[in-house]
């Protein structure tokens, strides 16, 4: 059998239109959205809504502003819009309508941070598969997926905001590990908390692993785990005990699936 797995796509369907190519089937761990694109400004949601100056000016407030700079640009764009939450919605839309029109059957995919997995039932057709927090069995192994992200230590979800990340809390990501049984290869969108692993080399900070994936992998043992999330890792490998833990590549940038083969 021959899986190719992706993550990270960002908005890239032309390239996602060819992931499944010479596969059995297609894993996707999610972040379909191109919220911001910090290569291409008038790209991605904001670029659409604000153009690309604006969006440059956000992205170097970014790498070189305060938190406080940042939002507060951040706060002045959207101040421009009569209804964000519904320009919002709509390029979400947009982006959704060609993202998964772009999938090749089977697929089974998995939300990530950047997205929102309310409107995924909407645009998943047939051969389609969303899983989160639940297993598919494909070629005689069990596959078992885990969306969304994990919230900071001591952050509050913001409940009326236009756009909201899928983000998760600790107790409610665990609870979801905790449902999986018997996996052979381990779908995530973040990666086990294995400093190696969390650690961006280009934006020089970790980001956050999930200590019950770790648990999962030392208890279950599964053949691999597979995960995207940090785009530039220190290390993209590594082992723990049997199992390879791979993150799959920044699908958007490489356009390149990463194949697992049994």
């Amino acid at each position: 059998m021959r899986v190719h797995v992706v993550s990270d796509v960002h908005g890239n369907a032309d390239a996602l239109k060819r992931a499944g190519d010479g596969a059995d089937a297609l894993i996707v761990l999610g972040d379909l959205l191109d919220f911001v694109d910090y290569r291409e400004h008038d790209k991605g949601i904001m670029g659409a809504l604000f153009g690309a100056e604006k969006v440059g000016e956000f992205a170097r407030l970014r790498r070189e502003g305060t938190r406080d700079e940042t939002v507060a640009f951040s706060r002045s764009l959207w101040a421009t819009l009569a209804d964000p939450a519904a320009a919002v919605g709509e390029a979400i839309h947009d982006q959704y309508a060609v993202l998964f029109g772009a999938l090749t059957a089977p697929t089974f995919a998995t939300p990530g941070n950047v997205d929102d997995p309310s409107l995924w039932p909407e645009f998943a057709g047939d051969g389609i598969s969303v899983l989160d927090g639940g297993v598919a069995e494909f070629g005689g192994l069990r596959f078992g997926f885990i969306g969304g992200a994990l919230l900071p230590p001591n952050v509050v979800p913001r409940r009326n905001g236009f756009w909201r990340p899928y983000l998760r809390t600790r107790e409610e990501y665990d609870a979801a590990v905790g449902t999986l049984e018997d996996v052979d290869v381990l779908c995530t969108h973040i990666p086990p908390a294995i400093p190696e692993l969390t650690y961006d080399v280009v934006a020089r900070r970790s980001e956050i692993g999930s200590a019950a994936l770790v648990d999962l992998i030392r208890e279950q043992r599964p053949r691999w785990s597979v995960f995207g999330h940090v785009h530039q890792p220190l290390s993209a490998r590594t082992r723990v005990g049997r199992t390879e833990c791979r993150n799959v590549g920044h699908f958007k940038e490489t356009a390149q699936p990463y194949v697992l083969r049994w």
